[in-house]
């Protein structure tokens, strides 16, 4: 989600091992994610939940399992103690007892900016096998009456459908219908760390009362809704991006944050209920290819079924993208071409243009006092960032405000101002956040500006012995140019786990994003804001995320057979990182060019990847391989895999070897670096030759062959990239960019080149 409104709900955590820890009679517990070698269940068991169950009696008889895993994992989830932990990993068949994480939530225009429009609607068929898709979406749930979820001109459920609609507060199977298909929730792992859910303040049910499920899950598939807006904002017409899908909510997120117990559950169950896309719009602590989203991604993989995960909202900062498991495809965050601009005009009649969305009586047509909150509050250190209670009435009163942004929701601020007798708000970009524009639904009237336009406005306020300035909120543009840019905090590669892995994967559009919301909670997230909306506009690559997993539904409706990987495969060698004029898509941090290790492959482009001519495909072999290249030991690859997979001592693994779609060199020193690839041909009759380009002559990259034939559809072709060091004088940490591109006169299938220096 948006960086504000993470800081405004109650997900704003910082990712730790639990830690959370409860007290039972004297001794400390926690939650236990406990993998079991299911091959190596005694035979004097029938089942192997009786297996699990006396491998817990064993250590502990008073220890309840919260969940069994079939799917997902091999294993159970439990409260234990340090001690009991200990002595339960000695027992047979245990391959690891782990303690539990805690993730957080990643927090109308789009499908014709994606090119989804009435001109390309045969690409994508509305009925037939595009209706039986399923869409399932790890979140916090749904709100079923929102309009994004109407069935009306569906046929009946898909026959492979194996899943159902759990019944709770304020929640009945009957909400579900022929579109929302299923609905979920896990608890289990939230109330052992917490208690019983308090349902005067939260369902315990699929209802959705932050909000940020509803959006993700309409975002990816739902139903159309003529006349959607924000209080008026990005009127039209709002649709998911796979919106003839079907969707199955898994609610995993509650008060306090997404516990892995409860994760894992959801992923669990989407395997068993049989859906085909899993939209995974969360992130925590990073712990190699381990970490439980990894490995319940990687069961779901197995199943064909494509998993997409936000990259996170870390950026600008190097090495703080998320879900990087090859086997998931990882979605940085772009602009639309969409904006909700507001000008600020000062007492110097100088102007500048920012964003807002909001609603509500307009500030007087004249110049009013303005003041710094710096100088106008009681608090020394802190003031400038409006929190509560900082600002002082007597000093506000009348005027408009400018606050920096940081330490608290964007709205919260205003909330602030207002309670102080402020009737406006200018809130300023910090550094990190540069010339990002992404809208709030503010309390008061508010114009959020960049940090160049915000150093230039705090110059004056600070130093015009009479400051004013005046506001106006203009409403709802299109046809912004350039677009899309990269958004400043969709977080960034190197790959932090391997590098020779490029991450994210590419990027797609979130920022200012429309789509329903729940009933239960305001636009701004906060307990104060008692205004109620069907849609709402957040950013973050939780919007992102979902944008690939509907486009990933249409791919899989028009090709059924393509796997998880060809899906990816298809959306990466068609994107696009220029715009119309060749100019390279700007990151809006640095208002510079933006690079792979940003938008990856670069921007979706669904109406090519249609027909992406070749693929790169992958299998759960492949990516087993991959770990033993990485030298994973047999009890890792045993919990990642759930099987008896084993390194073979005699082969010689290499990452530079997995046939992913792009590609990441790190260079140290002088050396050459080879790396195979091989394309299965999607496209008919062909002959590819390829294109290479480099920013750099330091390394030298060559291909061969430097020609594929292709005769026949689904024939596969090998190739190999040598990546030679001729200079080895560059700099540690410098990087460099380039792309592979093979083409037949009528297809491009490029990959993105990343050369670091370590």
């Amino acid at each position: 989600m948006s960086p504000s409104f993470l800081s405004t709900a109650f997900f704003f955590i910082v990712i730790l091992y639990l830690g959370l820890c409860h007290v039972s009679n004297g001794v400390q517990q926690a939650t236990y994610i406990v993998h079991m070698a299911k091959s190596q269940m005694p035979s004097s068991f029938e089942h192997h939940s009786l297996w699990y169950d006396s491998s817990l009696r064993s250590v502990s008889e008073s220890a309840e399992m919260l969940y069994t895993y079939n799917n997902a994992i091999h294993g159970f989830a439990t409260r234990l103690t340090p001690e009991e932990a200990d002595s339960l990993m000695t027992q047979p068949g245990i391959i690891s007892v782990q303690p539990e994480q805690q993730y957080e939530l990643h927090t109308t225009r789009t499908p014709l900016f994606l090119g989804l429009d009435v001109h390309n609607s045969g690409l994508f068929p509305e009925t037939g096998p595009s209706s039986n898709i399923v869409v399932g979406v790890l979140d916090t749930g749904v709100w079923p009456e929102s309009k994004s979820f109407s069935d009306e001109g569906y046929g009946p459920v898909p026959p492979t459908w194996k899943g159902g609609c759990d019944t709770g507060t304020r929640f009945t199977a009957s909400l579900c219908n022929r579109k929302l298909i299923g609905a979920r929730f896990f608890v289990r792992g939230y109330e052992a760390i917490n208690g019983p859910v308090d349902e005067s303040k939260e369902s315990k049910s699929p209802r959705d009362d932050v909000g940020h499920g509803t959006h993700t899950a309409s975002t990816a598939a739902g139903s159309v809704v003529e006349g959607a807006n924000l209080l008026g904002f990005a009127n039209g017409t709002a649709r998911g991006i796979a919106y003839r899908a079907r969707v199955s909510v898994y609610k995993v997120c509650w008060e306090t944050g997404c516990f892995t117990s409860d994760i894992l559950a959801g992923i669990d169950k989407a395997i068993e209920d049989n859906v085909n896309v899993l939209s995974i719009s969360l992130g925590g602590r990073m712990t190699g290819y381990t970490d439980d989203i990894a490995i319940g991604a990687f069961a779901a993989t197995e199943r064909g079924i494509f998993v997409s995960c936000s990259a996170g909202n870390n950026g600008p900062f190097p090495s703080t993208v998320g879900n990087v498991a090859p086997w998931i495809t990882t979605v940085g965050a772009g602009t639309l071409d969409r904006d909700f601009p507001a000008i600020v005009i000062l007492g110097n009649m100088k102007k500048y243009t920012g964003v807002s969305l909001f609603k509500g009586d307009a500030l007087p047509p004249k110049m009013l006092p303005f003041v710094y909150a710096g100088n106008a509050s009681n608090n020394a250190t802190y003031g400038n960032f409006c929190f509560p209670g900082t600002l002082i009435p007597e000093k506000v009163k009348g005027k408009i405000v400018m606050c920096e942004k940081g330490g608290s929701a964007n709205v919260a601020k205003g909330e602030v101002v207002k309670a102080a007798g402020g009737i406006g708000m200018i809130l300023a970009n910090t550094a990190s956040r540069g010339e990002e524009l992404a809208a709030d639904a503010h309390v008061l009237p508010t114009t959020n500006v960049g940090k160049k336009a915000g150093d230039i406005i705090r110059r004056y306020v600070m130093t015009d012995p009479n400051p004013t300035a005046s506001m106006v909120i203009q409403g709802t543009v299109v046809n912004v140019e350039p677009s899309p840019v990269l958004a400043a905090f969709s977080s960034r590669g190197p790959n932090p786990v391997t590098p020779n892995i490029l991450k994210p994967d590419l990027i797609a559009p979130g920022v200012n994003i429309l789509a329903a919301w729940t009933g239960a909670l305001g636009p701004s997230g906060l307990a104060f804001d008692t205004r109620r909306v069907e849609f709402n506009i957040i950013s973050g690559t939780s919007m992102s995320c979902p944008h690939v997993s509907g486009l990933a539904a249409l791919l899989k409706s028009v090709h059924p057979e393509w796997s998880p990987a060809a899906i990816r495969s298809a959306l990466m060698t068609t994107a696009y990182n220029t715009y119309k004029d060749e100019n390279p898509i700007i990151d809006i941090a640095t208002v510079k060019p933006s690079t792979p290790f940003g938008h990856g492959a670069g921007h979706v482009s669904p109406t090519t990847a249609i027909n992406p001519g070749l693929i790169y495909d992958l299998t759960t072999v492949d990516y087993l391989d991959f770990l033993c290249a990485l030298n994973y030991n047999s009890s890792l690859i045993k919990i990642i895999s759930r099987g008896n997979y084993a390194c073979d001592p005699s082969k010689t693994y290499s990452v530079a070897d997995l046939n992913y779609p792009s590609f990441a060199v790190n260079v140290n020193g002088s050396d050459t670096y080879k790396y195979t690839r091989t394309v299965t041909n999607v496209g008919g009759v062909g002959l590819y030759s390829v294109k290479v380009t480099s920013e750099t002559t330091a390394v030298k990259i060559s291909v061969e062959p430097p020609v594929l034939s292709f005769k026949e559809v689904n024939e596969k072709k090998s190739y190999m990239v040598t990546f030679t060091v001729v200079d080895s004088s560059k700099p540690s940490g410098s990087n460099s960019f380039g792309s592979i591109e093979w083409s037949d006169g009528k297809h491009v299938v490029a990959s993105p080149v990343a050369i670091s220096w370590t």
